[in-house]
């Protein structure tokens, strides 16, 4: 096989992988990035006696794949002779040391085949469309995506894929509120810390990278999910870091970050103002610094940026104020004088700004003096800015002052923090990288069947149908009891049928021609074949008529599937079909709950107990900030009005079974569990100002990446109650607009209440 040998300049890391097929070294080359290709001077020996690589077919495969590209070739040692070449591509020091991340494949499952992943867009070809776009939410993108298909071209061992298995196992049954996953690539990160280049930006988004990870670990439904993702982290960064160390790491970066920079919310430094400034000059001088690090840490520099500002003021005060009001002074008509203290965004600078404002005759008027100490403002190399531009020295000097007296301390500072947190470049690579795997494994454990997502396909489709629509529906309620399923199809045909739209619906569920179906826009079709060899083979073409055969068994055996099984398949289709004993029925055993005895045994003093007079009461040892006051008032409110409705529902058998309300909290930076994937559910959002706005939905993950979009509501806490169906919710949500005012909480969407007519009493 060929060895292919990885080499990732800013981690300092390589990798080498063995015994490695033709398709699988084109596989990473065609999915990898890289920016040096180097190929070994074995590729030239073959087989056939010749050093003309890819001349007799064998590596032409591969040799295609590069002879496209620049490379260079090498020979000897190929790890020792690589990294060479890479330090004195760099210029790096030939004593640098590269730590070797390989892990030892050992037995895992067979990756794509070439052809399958090109298919299906895994790796990326002109006009196929990825299906890993597909199978994740749309705001799921970049390093998740990448880290599933790398996945399904490099399957880890069979221990890690178990490990990677039971954790989406517990992330479907994960009904608390989890991280947002912040996701950054590691080599940028090593990068920026390295060079010490990082901004106050990247230093916030590496503190919420730690403390989603302290997050997962104080959770009691998430520690576990982190341990279970320890394993696939270390496969894929080479690193080895025991959970109690992470933790511990990630507290400490946590705490070094958190007492030097300026987190969100934070805003203690105010931009410097002066009545006679232009105010974009202090907005656009200081903005880039201050919000950016904790005023104590820099309080000298602070004071002096004040007293620079207070001076710079002053000498505009002095210098250019008398010119601009006696220029206001002189009554003229057009062709006047005019002058202003104006803000040159291009030369950061406060010149003044004027033409014909020297007077014909010196008299020793107001103004003339500081007229005299005029001079023209120049740029930063000397040169003259233009005729209309004016400074004086003393404005000049303050200007200077000002722009030298903060921002160099604020740079010292950040670059000390990268210095600091180099120490832990493992961990946050380490950290950042599980974030990744966590995100990507989060987003398609929505727990449903295959069944399940065809449904909601199609009722995408049956929604969004007009007779202006094209549909082509392929092999349509496949994955479920072939009766139901038979019946879902027919009655689907139906609907579309009346809206009148033009489409192709294949299927073998050929009892679906036995239905009573009211169409009036449908024609059966069949797929033309013919025999060749006396085998039958497709045509690919329509003809009129009912088809109730497939090619199954022509399939199944062209691809390979052993004779002796195929025609064991005819003899039983043979023997079903002389008979008439197969039924398709569903062979699957379900367990039906009793509601009764959950509705006997629930006790609405339970929920009354809770409150008095319907709002929360913490207990002595409980501490709450006014905002934590609210929201848990707000949960104890929204239990007990809705487990009460729901109550009632179910005595008026509008709802099959009794569910018992969890009312959930979704913290800042946090969003909905998988759980919530398709499910009905009412909210409530908690702003800022104290003011509530109720809703329901399907899609509550959609409608909190809503309501945050929104200017001032980021980092919004939501409350929400999963329901027994949009029906349910619709009434909940009424309900909640019209009860919540009566115990004393104030609604933004009070009038939404009067949009329905149940929920009022």
């Amino acid at each position: 096989g060929y060895c292919m040998i990885s080499v990732l300049e800013t981690m300092k890391t390589f990798s080498m992988e063995d015994s490695l097929t033709e398709e699988a070294v084109v596989m990473k080359l065609r999915t990898c990035c890289y920016h040096h290709l180097f190929l070994h001077a074995s590729l030239r020996h073959n087989s056939s006696g010749t050093s003309r690589w890819g001349e007799y077919g064998e590596g032409g495969l591969l040799w295609g794949q590069c002879s496209g590209k620049h490379f260079e070739w090498f020979d000897g040692n190929p790890v020792t002779e690589l990294l060479c070449k890479v330090k004195e591509l760099y210029g790096l020091d030939q004593e640098s040391t590269f730590r070797n991340v390989t892990v030892s494949s050992g037995e895992r499952p067979r990756p794509l085949y070439l052809g399958t992943a090109t298919q299906i867009g895994a790796i990326p070809t002109e006009g196929i469309p990825s299906l890993l776009k597909v199978l994740v939410p749309s705001d799921c993108v970049g390093l998740p995506i990448l880290y599933i298909r790398d996945l399904l071209l490099n399957p880890p061992p069979y221990k890690i894929a178990s490990a990677i298995q039971a954790t989406c196992k517990l992330m479907t049954n994960v009904t608390c509120s989890i991280p947002e996953f912040t996701c950054v690539a590691a080599p940028k990160l090593v990068k920026l810390l390295e060079s010490k280049e990082a901004n106050h930006i990247e230093f916030c988004r590496i503190k919420n990278i730690v403390d989603e990870i302290l997050q997962l670990f104080g959770n009691a439904e998430l520690n576990l999910i982190l341990q279970m993702l320890l394993d696939p982290t270390w496969m894929a960064t080479g690193l080895k870091i025991e959970c109690e160390s992470l933790v511990n790491e990630c507290k400490l970066i946590s705490q070094k970050i958190g007492e030097m920079i300026c987190l969100d919310g934070e805003t203690d430094q105010e931009i410097s103002f002066s009545p006679i400034i232009p105010e974009e000059f202090f907005v656009d001088m200081e903005s880039p610094w201050k919000g950016r690090v904790k005023r104590v840490h820099a309080e000298d520099a602070f004071i002096e940026v004040e007293r620079a500002a207070d001076a710079l003021s002053r000498a505009v005060t002095e210098d250019f104020l008398p010119i601009v009001s006696r220029v206001k002074a002189i009554m003229s008509p057009l062709g006047g004088p005019k002058g202003e203290i104006s803000y040159s965004r291009e030369h950061e600078a406060v010149w003044f700004k004027g033409k014909r404002f020297e007077p014909s005759v010196w008299s020793g008027s107001p103004g003339e003096e500081q007229i005299k100490q005029l001079r023209s403002a120049t740029d930063s190399k000397g040169k003259k800015v233009g005729e209309e531009w004016f400074t004086t020295s003393k404005v000049e000097n303050a200007l200077v002052r000002y722009h030298e007296a903060a921002k160099a301390k604020v740079l010292e500072l950040l670059r000390g923090l990268s210095a600091e947190l180099q120490s832990n470049i493992n961990v946050l690579v380490f950290s950042s990288m599980l974030l990744v795997i966590a995100k990507a494994l989060f987003s398609h454990v929505d727990g449903k069947s295959s069944f399940q997502i065809e449904m909601s396909e199609l009722r995408s489709i049956i929604t969004a149908a007009t007779p202006r629509s094209l549909l082509l529906m392929d092999e349509i309620c496949r994955g479920t009891e072939m009766a139901k399923g038979t019946c879902i199809a027919g009655s689907i045909v139906e609907t579309l049928s009346h809206i009148g739209c033009l489409g192709v619906i294949s299927t073998h569920l050929h009892s679906i021609f036995n239905l009573p179906l009211t169409t009036k826009n449908t024609v059966y079709k069949a797929m033309g074949t013919e025999v060749v060899d006396g085998r039958t083979r497709p045509t690919w073409r329509l003809v009129d008529g009912v088809c109730r055969e497939s090619l199954a068994f022509e399939t199944a055996l062209r691809e390979g599937i052993p004779e002796t099984i195929i025609r064991r398949a005819e003899d039983l289709y043979s023997s079903i079909n002389s008979s008439g004993t197969f039924s398709g029925r569903d062979d699957a055993n379900v367990v039906h709950l009793n509601p009764n005895s959950e509705a006997d045994g629930f006790d609405e003093a339970t929920y009354s107990s809770r409150s008095i007079g319907n709002r929360f009461i913490p207990s002595q040892a409980e501490i709450l900030s006014p905002g934590e006051t609210l929201i848990k008032e707000v949960e104890s409110a929204i239990t007990i009005i809705c487990q009460k409705k729901l109550i009632e529902l179910y005595k008026c058998k509008s709802l099959s079974e009794l569910a018992e309300v969890s009312c959930v909290k979704i913290g800042s930076r946090e969003q909905p569990p998988p759980a919530t994937i398709g499910a009905s559910s009412v909210y409530v959002l908690v702003r800022p100002d104290k003011r509530l706005y109720v809703g329901q939905t399907d899609d509550l993950s959609g409608r909190v990446r809503t309501h945050r979009s929104n200017a001032g509501t980021k980092n919004i806490t939501f409350l929400y109650v999963l329901v027994p169906g949009k029906s349910a919710a619709c009434q909940l949500e009424t309900l909640l607009i019209n009860q919540l005012p009566n115990q004393g909480f104030s609604l933004i969407n009070k009038a939404d209440g009067k949009h329905r007519n149940f929920g009022t009493t």
